[in-house]
């Protein structure tokens, strides 16, 4: 079990209180999923229905959770995360290797850092990809996703 920390239990609090749209303070199963990734989450929704015991459609728009009843659902959420591999980025990265080279553009690596998912901030992506392109511009795949996975430069 994760021991959350007075920091994470306001920021989960304060979410939840977003979410709540009752006077008593509690939230419908079905807004669990949408609650989970405000809260930087992004668990599938199989997931979700095997947290939530496997609900009927009915139970998902009627049944409520209160905040103490959440709480453990959030922390099996957390429990759940399956971290990326090197393998896994690997292959995001070959995505954009469009001549099968073993390279790709920093600049289109710097695009989606900055437009997709979990946007990063220039400082940010800077500090990732600064002295990994070479004098074209171009970051050799497999070493950019060591660099990524270990923090150690080839």
């Amino acid at each position: 079990m994760v021991d959350l920390t007075d920091q994470q239990l306001d920021a989960i609090k304060e979410a939840f209180e977003i979410f709540t749209k009752t006077t008593d303070f509690k939230i419908c199963y079905n807004q669990v999923s949408d609650l989970l990734r405000a809260l930087n989450m992004n668990p599938a929704e199989e997931v979700i229905g095997k947290l939530l015991l496997r609900p009927s459609k009915q139970e998902m728009s009627t049944k409520m959770l209160s905040y103490e009843e959440f709480l453990p659902i959030y922390v099996a959420a957390l429990n759940n995360i399956v971290p990326g591999t090197y393998d896994d980025l690997l292959e995001g990265i070959r995505v954009f290797d469009k001549e099968g080279n073993g390279t790709v553009m920093g600049a289109e690596v710097r695009h989606v850092l900055r437009t997709l998912g979990e946007k990063m901030n220039i400082e940010d992506i800077n500090s990732v990809m600064d002295g990994k392109e070479d004098i074209n511009g171009a970051l050799n795949i497999e070493s950019f996703c060591k660099y990524l996975v270990t923090g150690i430069s080839e």
